[in-house]
């Protein structure tokens, strides 16, 4: 038996001013989250995007092909409701952050991270004095735990809205740095992605390509693209 999918019932979406934000509105019923709170986005730009989602929906609906949705589905019904643990669980990259943790060789992979990552460690210093120090090999060694608070503030300035996104910014590419610099737009979203792959990339080209594991992270490099997408649409 194939599996029930909801079908399209409406011929008309809008977009309405709702309290303090917007709602998205299907022919006149409002758009709600999946547990049933009412889908109030924060800004126009961002109900106009969850708008156009659902408008472009044929006669199933496929929540695959509807991030903004799905991730202010997950804004209202689980960060907001849990705000202080997605904050500590996204805070406790920085102790372990990718930009960190370096080769001891080949001297060629040694350069390339430190020509890529050390910049990132730089402006985080500078932006937020918060001086995150590298080191070789895989062995964990805490950072100072002065620059894990201020990074932590950061991480807390943040709306539900902008820690939804900033939730994948920083789980995909495995460090708070690269998520704040996405923030911040220190640099393009691609070339962050692209930062965050240098071990994985030096690899293909020692080795050749993987096929399977290429297309794994292509799913989240699009996914990560998505995620500061949606964070503009925050602002």
């Amino acid at each position: 038996m194939s599996e029930w999918k909801a079908k399209r019932f409406w011929k008309v979406v809008a977009v309405t001013e709702a309290g303090a934000g917007y709602a998205v509105l299907l022919d006149t019923r409002p758009v709600r989250t999946p547990a049933k709170a009412p889908l109030h986005l924060p800004t126009r730009a961002m109900a106009e995007a969850v708008a156009a989602e659902w408008d472009a929906q044929e006669k199933e609906i496929d929540p695959l092909s509807m991030p903004a949705t799905r991730a202010a589905n997950a804004a209202i019904d689980k960060v907001a409701v849990q705000f202080d643990e997605v904050a500590d669980m996204l805070s406790a990259y920085g102790d372990s952050d990718l930009l960190c943790y370096r080769a001891e060789a080949p001297e060629e992979l040694v350069d390339r991270q430190a020509a890529g990552w050390d910049p990132l460690l730089d402006w985080a210093a500078d932006a937020f004095g918060a001086r995150l120090e590298p080191r070789s090999g895989i062995m964990h060694a805490p950072q100072s735990p002065q620059a894990l608070a201020r990074l932590d503030a950061e991480v807390r300035r943040q709306t539900p809205f902008q820690l939804a996104a900033f939730h994948d910014l920083v789980s995909l590419s495995g460090s708070l740095v690269i998520g704040l610099a996405a923030l911040h737009d220190r640099m393009p979203a691609e070339d962050l992605w692209a930062l965050s792959r240098i071990d994985e990339l030096w690899q293909e080209e020692q080795w050749g390509r993987d096929e399977e594991a290429h297309a794994a992270a292509e799913i989240k490099r699009e996914a990560f693209l998505k995620a500061k997408q949606f964070f503009d649409l925050t602002r």
